[in-house]
């Protein structure tokens, strides 16, 4: 089974918008056995989605749309799939305008007749109720090829995915399993391990697939199977992780399970009964935003200190004015006591800090661009690492929260 997703609207084509709908549809697709073959970006134009349509039904099983469903001019793709499948016929859904009408009645916003376009779809297409929005989803399935047309708001695309579109999908076809596997490594760089790898790589299976997803100071390794049997591919791809524990031993540091880097961190903080806060500087809380975006993060994170100037380090975190004198504010002395003071406000068991020249221009020091230090003070002891992660400054600040994340994670363990 192949699926291809196309997404429509300007605004996606023009960066206003990043799109994670595809993102998100595509490993949902996975999850059934579903493989994306492809993803394609288009404008608003008739010519330019009817194209899309034919050259995507040639090659794929199912194609599934997100966006231009709205009930304004601009949003043109009911019409031009309507057009797409010969159908003139429009037949209106009387429970989706009394949908709208209750969902504008909880907001005390009044029905206009154009929310009724969003009740009026073509004969052909199966109605998909969408359950948090206006605009309905809709299905249709013609020439062996399932066609799905969704919102583009994620949360309404969302819903209509989990809810409708993918047990549809399941009950219409007979899909094999997928099966991903990924080993995380740390402290070798992707080039590093595939040479180590390479025997190993060369002699898999022809249905298991290894790939390199390397990112900030660490590589994962992702294994996947496709087949009918999933406790088969299951064995197979143990025995395989197997192989290559016995290769890279020193740089694993475990299996993922798909979760976030912040989401196991938050599952080992509840399991062990810890707290945790944060002291930030360069980052500007985003280490605290990033630990705080995992549900139930109130059960072990405390709060943030956003102490970006000397002034604030010595006023709220109790840095010493002496110590920032002296070896200036990025440093490791004052990435230590930033971390000790955070800890002692906010009585946590494990406290981050973070202090460094993100540029583009240095804050009264001498250090390098791209300087950073990183602070952890625990029930038992305090660390601090420096590092250099070069520029731009995104870089520099992105790298710092994922490095900070990743020293937390392993201290915990």
């Amino acid at each position: 089974m192949k699926a291809e997703i196309i997404t429509i609207g300007d605004e996606i084509l023009i960066g206003q918008i990043v799109d994670t709908n595809s993102q998100f549809i595509g490993q949902e697709l996975n999850k059934i056995g579903v493989s994306v073959y492809q993803i394609t970006s288009i404008q608003d134009d008739e010519q330019h989605i009817l194209k899309a349509l034919h050259e995507a039904q040639s090659r794929v099983d199912i194609v599934i749309i997100t966006g231009g469903l709205g009930p304004t001019k601009d949003d043109i793709t009911k019409k031009t799939i309507a057009k797409f499948f010969n159908d003139d016929t429009v037949v209106e859904y009387p429970e989706v305008i009394d949908h709208i009408k209750e969902l504008f009645s909880k907001i005390n916003h009044p029905f206009k007749e154009i929310q009724r376009y969003q009740a009026q779809l073509p004969s052909k297409a199966t109605l998909l109720m969408n359950n948090f929005g206006t605009a309905p989803g809709m299905w249709f399935y013609e020439n062996e090829t399932v066609f799905v047309s969704l919102p583009g708001v994620p949360y309404e695309m969302k819903g209509l995915i989990t809810h409708k579109v993918l047990p549809k999908i399941q009950k219409q076809f007979k899909l094999p399993f997928i099966i991903h596997k990924t080993i995380m490594t740390y402290g070798q760089g992707e080039s590093t391990i595939a040479e180590i790898i390479e025997d190993f790589e060369n002699n898999l299976p022809t249905h298991i697939k290894l790939a390199y997803l390397p990112s900030f100071g660490r590589v994962r390794l992702r294994l996947s199977a496709k087949g009918d049997h999933k406790e088969q591919l299951e064995k197979e791809l143990d025995a395989e992780i197997a192989k290559v524990y016995q290769l890279i031993p020193d740089i694993i540091t475990g299996l993922d399970d798909d979760a976030s880097l912040e989401k196991r961190i938050g599952e080992l903080l509840k399991t062990n009964n810890k707290t945790i806060c944060t002291a930030e500087s360069l980052t500007g809380g985003k280490i605290a935003a990033t630990l705080v975006s995992v549900a139930g993060a109130s059960a072990y994170f405390k709060g943030s200190f956003v102490t970006y100037t000397a002034e604030t380090k010595h006023k709220i975190l109790n840095v010493a004015t002496k110590t920032i004198a002296q070896q200036t504010v990025v440093s490791k002395q004052v990435a230590l006591e930033m971390a000790k003071g955070a800890k002692e406000k906010l009585a946590t068991n494990y406290a981050i800090a973070v202090t460094g020249n993100a540029g583009p221009t240095t804050d009264k020091n001498t250090d390098n661009l791209g300087t950073v230090f990183i602070a952890l003070a625990t029930d038992s002891k305090q660390i601090v690492e420096e590092f250099n992660f070069g520029q731009p400054r995104e870089k520099v600040i992105n790298r710092t929260v994922s490095k900070a994340l990743e020293i937390l994670q392993r201290e915990i363990i």
